[in-house]
C-alpha cells in the first residue's frame, strides 16, 4: 500500500471508528470489562461487619488491635489487540476484507481505551507470532497501530492461534483485556484460550465473509486456500455440494461457539458486510446490562 493511500485509509477508520467510539460506546466502557483488577490501597481499624479475611495479621500484632486490607480497583487498565494476519484476512467479496474489518475494530478498542486514560497494546500473529507493540497511550500511538495492522506483511501464511495467545502470556503478566480478532481457522487452540481466559478478559471476535458460510450459486470456480496456497476447481452451481459446505461450516461455527461458552467466554462474531459494526454495539449494552445486575 502506498504511503498516501495508506494515511487516507487510517485517517478514514480513525473518523468511522471515533465516531462510533464517542457516539456510540461512550459511558459503557467501564462496565463492558469484567475484572479490572484490584490493588492494595491501605490498612485501616477492623469495623464490625468487614470481612475477617481480609485481617493484616503482622500490622495488627503491632498495634493490638485488628486492622484490615483494603484494596482498590485499579484505575488504569492494559487493553492487548490480538490480531490474525494471516493471509485468509486478504479475502472479501462485499464490502470489505476482513483484514481491513479487523483493523477498524482494532482502533475502535484502541480509541476507546485512549479515551479512558487506558493503555493499549498490540501482537500480530499468524502461524507464528509476527510484531510486538507494547502497551502505550495516545493518539499517536493507536494511529501506529492502525497502521502495522494495514501495512503488514507476514512471514507466516497459516493461522495458529495458540501462537498468539501463549506469547501474549509471555509479556502480559497482569491481568489486561485481551481482544483476540480472527477468522478462527484453525484447530488444536482449545488449551491456550482456556488459559488465556483464566489469565485475561477474553473476548474472542469472530470475523467471516458471506461466501465463507454459504456458497453463491456461480458455476465452476478455482477456489484457493490462502494460508496452504492449495487449488481446487469447485461447480459451485451443485446443491448437493452448497449444502455439505454450508453444513460444514455451520459445524466449526458451533463447536467454535461451544469452546467459548464451555470457558465461559464473551464473543461476537461479525460479518464483512455488516454496515454499522451492530454485532459490537449490541456486546457493549449486554456487558453495560449485566454489570447493572451485578
Amino acid at each position: 500500500m502506498e504511503h498516501a493511500e495508506l494515511f487516507r485509509e487510517i485517517r478514514k477508520i480513525e473518523i468511522v471508528t471515533r465516531t462510533l467510539v464517542n457516539e456510540q460506546l461512550a459511558g459503557q466502557y467501564y462496565s463492558v470489562f469484567k475484572g479490572r483488577g484490584m490493588a492494595f490501597d491501605e490498612v485501616r481499624q477492623y469495623q464490625l461487619g468487614d470481612d475477617v479475611r481480609s485481617i493484616d495479621w503482622n500490622v495488627s500484632a503491632r498495634m493490638n488491635e485488628p486492622y484490615i486490607k483494603v484494596f482498590a480497583e485499579e484505575r488504569e487498565m492494559t487493553v492487548m489487540l490480538l490480531v490474525d494476519v494471516s493471509s485468509s484476512g486478504n479475502f472479501g467479496t462485499v464490502r470489505q476484507t476482513k483484514a481491513r474489518l479487523a483493523a477498524k475494530l482494532a482502533a475502535i478498542f484502541a480509541f476507546s481505551a485512549i479515551r479512558n486514560s487506558d493503555r493499549v497494546g498490540l501482537i500480530l500473529f499468524s502461524d507464528r507470532v509476527e510484531r510486538f507493540v507494547p502497551p502505550q497511550k495516545g493518539r499517536k500511538h493507536v494511529l501506529r497501530l492502525v497502521s502495522e495492522i494495514l501495512r503488514f506483511a507476514p512471514d507466516g501464511r497459516g493461522t495458529r492461534l495458540s501462537a498468539g495467545l501463549d506469547y501474549l502470556g509471555h509479556v502480559i503478566k497482569r491481568r489486561a483485556v485481551a481482544v483476540l480478532i480472527s477468522d478462527f481457522q484453525d484447530t488444536g487452540y482449545d488449551t491456550a484460550l482456556r488459559l488465556a481466559s483464566r489469565r485475561h478478559d477474553l473476548i474472542p471476535i469472530c470475523l467471516y465473509d458471506p461466501a465463507e458460510v454459504a456458497l453463491p450459486d456461480i458455476g465452476l470456480v478455482p477456489m484457493v486456500d490462502p494460508e496452504t496456497g492449495t487449488t481446487a476447481l469447485v461447480d459451485t452451481s451443485s446443491r448437493r455440494f452448497r449444502c455439505a459446505f454450508a453444513r460444514e461450516r455451520a459445524r466449526e461455527k458451533a463447536q467454535r461457539e461451544q469452546l467459548f461458552r464451555r470457558n465461559r467466554i464473551d464473543f461476537i462474531n461479525l460479518s464483512t458486510a455488516d454496515p454499522d459494526m451492530s454485532p459490537l454495539v449490541n456486546f457493549f449494552k449486554l456487558r453495560a446490562r449485566r454489570a447493572m445486575r451485578m
